[in-house]
């Protein structure tokens, strides 16, 4: 039996958008209010599956949500890259001047600022789930209010569009990443992007030491974040993603940071989703 799948949010938000096309349309969630509700499911095996968010094009790294992979020696699967467009939703019959606030997950406000700079009378409110806004304004009938989310949030809770892509830079992308408890056993032949940590030593030149390997070994770094240590100053684990073209290579590389870098992990082997 196939268990459903966790996703920050509820039924039409981003993640559940992620579940329906990275696995399927009919696919069951488990509706978590957290990350770490999501992960506390993953590893009570409710579930054997989450996706999780984990950078946005434009308001950056979800720091926290590395950690929580790392910490809980989960292994990333899978990605997927969705074009984010948010919505202005209220109930039908509202209008932009009869709005008074709008409650939206964070990140949402933040991507979306400057359309709000010209309607100065709405107060933006900070909210857990961008379709759990949508819902509770449907099911309470609250007029005034209105959600950023996504269309399909907007049909599924039955609201108007009042906007549509409201956010400061048109192509906006989130990258998801699905998380398991345990790596998936791709083929190496399949495998062309790995996630990697590690520690470093706050010394001049170590960071651009394991640069320099990667180079040689024929990776390509597309993504790098730095974490600090909080209880050891001046320490640093770093967060790192490289594609590559023959898995050979990167074994390569695995050998040589395994030896120069401090509490080397793999926190994920899987298929490139853009390539």
């Amino acid at each position: 039996m196939t268990k459903p799948i966790a996703i920050q949010g509820i039924r039409g938000s981003f993640h559940h958008e992620v579940v329906q096309k990275y696995f399927s349309a009919t696919a069951e969630v488990i509706e978590c209010m957290s990350f770490d509700s999501a992960v506390d499911n993953l590893l009570q095996k409710q579930t054997d599956s989450m996706v999780m968010a984990l950078e946005n094009s434009i308001a950056g790294s979800i720091i926290p949500n590395y950690a929580l992979i790392d910490s809980h020696n989960l292994s990333i699967v899978g990605e997927y890259y969705l074009d984010i467009q948010h919505n202005l939703l209220a109930l039908k019959g509202e209008t932009l001047a009869t709005i008074k606030e709008v409650h939206s997950h964070p990140m949402a406000l933040l991507q979306c600022k400057v359309f709000f700079k010209d309607h100065p009378h709405i107060k933006l409110v900070e909210a857990k789930d961008t379709a759990d806004v949508a819902k509770k304004i449907a099911e309470e009938n609250s007029k005034g209010i209105a959600a950023i989310a996504s269309k399909n949030a907007a049909d599924l809770y039955q609201l108007e569009v009042l906007a549509e892509s409201i956010q400061t830079i048109k192509h906006n992308e989130t990258r998801f990443v699905i998380v398991k408890r345990e790596n998936n056993g791709l083929k190496r032949k399949e495998i062309n992007k790995v996630s990697l940590k590690f520690e470093l030593d706050h010394k001049r030149g170590s960071l651009a030491t394991i640069l320099n390997v990667l180079s040689d070994c024929k990776l390509n770094l597309t993504k790098i974040q730095s974490l600090p240590k909080i209880e050891t100053p001046w320490k640093y684990a770093f967060f790192v993603d490289v594609t590559f073209e023959d898995y050979k290579d990167y074994q390569k590389a695995h050998a040589i940071m395994h030896i120069m870098a401090e509490n080397f992990k793999v926190l994920g082997e899987y298929k490139n989703a853009k390539t």
